[in-house]
């Protein structure tokens, strides 16, 4: 079977209950590398709001779907395929950043101005960010963090549209 059929085939609580898994594991493998001493940049903590949202949502989904409404039911599908869409843009938008496609926020990338005193310098390290998020910590099979995380936040969306259009097929 292949993964398409297999997508195709997943119930809408399913669908819930594997974002669930799939997205809490992805945040814990972030904390993971974090405790290992790849410091999160700003852009990559403002990635995770889409798993801090996302995970207990798809929990709920998947714990209650049976006494839900099917409206609210079908609202938290849609709700969870708005999140991973949007973690999935904002994680091509960092590899961006990374890649130097493009510029990121003016205050965690860029080149540091040289400090005319030492007044300046210990100015300058109160508001410059230390982590940068034009640099990658870590690369794995050639992405960084932030492209695995649309990556694998692409994935959820499909995961999320498969067990709505199944919802939608299984109330027909």
């Amino acid at each position: 079977m292949s993964l398409l059929q297999r997508l195709q085939s997943l119930d809408a609580r399913q669908a819930s209950a594997g974002i669930a898994l799939v997205a809490a594991v992805t945040i814990v493998g972030a904390w993971i590398f974090e405790a290992f001493g790849f410091a999160p940049c700003d852009l990559c903590l403002k990635q995770r709001y889409a798993y801090y949202a996302g995970v207990p949502l798809a929990a709920l989904l998947a714990l209650f779907w049976t006494s839900l409404p099917p409206t609210v039911a079908r609202a938290g599908l849609v709700l969870l395929c708005f999140i991973f869409f949007a973690s999935m843009i904002f994680g091509m938008y960092h590899a961006g950043v990374e890649w130097r496609f493009w510029p990121g926020p003016a205050d965690c990338t860029g080149a540091l101005e040289q400090a005319a005193s030492v007044q300046d310098f210990l100015k300058q390290l109160q508001v410059s960010k230390v982590v940068r998020c034009d640099e990658v910590a870590l690369r794995i099979l050639g992405l960084s963090l932030a492209g695995w995380n649309a990556v694998i936040s692409a994935g959820l969306v499909l995961v999320a549209f498969y067990g709505l259009v199944q919802h939608q097929a299984a109330k027909r």
